[in-house]
């Protein structure tokens, strides 16, 4: 059990090298590509159930203790977004053996997805605030490669900015680290948490403050931060937009939670306000977009800087509340996210492209995609009793609360918009008089709703089932309005 923690990494890592001996051997690597998620998925769910009744699970690895070790630390808030993260890629890597040519697939997608799950689950963990960027850098590295694979000249084209951007923010990222430990002298997040309070020097904690939301922000897609995500999530095939989609923003957003909770909680002023209104203008840009576009991946990808500003505009109150509704929602929107855009993938793969102009009257021949995507359609809206709704409800309250009055109108419209967006594209791809379709997919579709609906389904459980889930919640709240229990279970050694 002490070395749990490190298995959700440990499991995909091995399972990435492993896959390095027989890139060409297809079969081989579906299957144990497979076979290791589903290891995974396994140990994440009991990493939670440790979690919940144990408490906060660490490792320090090497000899050295904490603060002066590397701390991987799991509390509930990292358990569940680990396997949330692991279970969607599983679904994820279902449906790209049956959606992705043979071609594709041997371009290392496997490897490349097993890395990217290092990465990601491995910025979950970490309780140093170095190997966090170090984790960045992997689940980076591996979208890379993703974002170029089929090498079609838009993708080329999207992924040198994509790589700029990055490049640029990952530079930023390592000189902020650097500036905090030449203030603080350390790197365990709880040891900066213990100390940053006695600095004494609020102007220069201001300025790091900035500069990690203008990290996380680029990575979050934050306003005015954004202006990279809808090019570069329009282009790679379906699979890999749905990983980058449900993943890799919310990593930045994660980012913003920890830090600000853990190094800027003392003084809630200036730097939460500037978050509040950056979150608040993110909902108004990402709905703008997704009203204006008549592409069905753009709606969705819009809609993906909808649901950061709503996270977001929760995480600037800092209120238990309000916490609680954003770490609801933030689980929500992976699911979701992930959810819709297979089946958009799907839609697209029927009618040979995304544009709604050239869709219609889908729901006399596929009845299934039409009736499950109108179920997340409805979960992304925020339509009781679907998990969308629990999450919006929690972090308007918790703005109310807080004697705003402006955060919480603007959450409730954007949910009125979206709606709107995604029951228009409902309504133009699956009513009215049915096209002739020429896309590649159609006779896929059965086997490519089995993966889909399954995400589909946990989402509506999730969002039924929030009484059940509750308790898990609050737990994952309990850190970051109190650090001292982060703090204790890391340099007191845990539990």
């Amino acid at each position: 059990m002490i070395n749990l923690p490190l298995l959700p990494i440990i499991i995909p890592l091995l399972t990435g090298v492993i896959l390095m001996f027989f890139p060409r051997h297809l079969k081989g690597q579906r299957i144990v590509s497979l076979f290791s998620t589903i290891l995974t998925v396994c140990a994440s769910i009991y990493l939670v159930l440790t979690v919940r009744s144990n408490g906060i699970l660490t490792v320090t690895l090497g000899s050295w203790p904490a603060p002066f070790g590397i701390t991987l630390v799991s509390d509930m808030l990292s358990a569940l977004l680990v396997t949330t993260t692991s279970i969607l890629v599983l679904c994820i890597i279902w449906y790209a053996i049956v959606y992705l040519s043979v071609s594709y697939q041997r371009y290392y997608y496997f490897i490349a997805v097993q890395f990217l799950l290092v990465g990601v689950n491995g910025a979950f963990t970490t309780g140093d605030i170095f190997n966090m960027f170090v984790f960045f850098e992997v689940f980076l590295i591996s979208s890379y490669v993703l974002i170029v694979l089929g090498g079609k000249p838009a993708q080329l084209r999207e992924s040198l900015k994509y790589l700029l951007i990055n490049v640029i923010s990952s530079a930023l990222f390592v000189m902020t680290v650097a500036f905090l430990y030449g203030i603080i002298g350390s790197l365990s997040m709880a040891d900066i948490s213990q100390k940053i309070s006695e600095v004494g020097q609020p102007a220069i904690l201001n300025v790091i403050a900035l500069l990690f939301l203008i990290v996380f922000g680029l990575k979050g897609a934050i306003f005015p931060l954004y202006f990279w995500l809808p090019g570069s999530y329009q282009v790679p095939p379906t699979p890999v937009l749905a990983l980058f989609g449900a993943l890799l923003t919310k990593v930045g957003v994660y980012g913003i939670l920890r830090t600000y909770s853990l190094f800027f909680s003392n003084e809630i002023g200036t730097i939460h306000q500037i978050l509040s209104i950056l979150a608040l203008s993110t909902i108004v840009i990402g709905v703008i977009g997704a009203l204006a576009t008549r592409d069905a991946k753009q709606i969705i990808i819009y809609n993906i800087i909808v649901a950061v500003g709503v996270i977001l505009y929760g995480v600037s109150l800092m209120t238990p509340q309000a916490l609680e509704g954003a770490i609801f929602y933030l689980l929500h929107d992976m699911l979701i996210k992930a959810a819709l855009f297979l089946l958009v993938g799907i839609m697209v793969g029927i009618a040979g492209s995304s544009k709604l102009k050239d869709m219609g009257g889908m729901i006399k021949t596929y009845p299934v995609l039409g009736w499950t995507f109108f179920i997340a359609a409805l979960s992304l809206a925020g339509i009781p009793p679907l998990s969308g709704f629990i999450g919006k409800f929690l972090i308007v309250r918790g703005g109310i609360e807080a004697g705003e009055l402006i955060g919480p109108i603007i959450v409730l419209l954007s949910s009125l918009l979206v709606l709107y967006s995604v029951v228009q594209l409902f309504m133009r791809a699956f009513w009215g008089t049915p096209k002739t379709y020429s896309g590649d997919k159609q006779a896929l579709v059965p086997k490519l709703l089995v993966p889909t609906i399954a995400l589909v389904a946990l989402s509506v459980l999730y969002g039924v089932g929030a009484e059940a889930m509750r308790p898990l919640i609050q737990q994952a709240v309990e850190p970051l309005t109190n650090p001292t229990l982060y703090i204790d279970a890391v340099l007191k050694g845990g539990r």
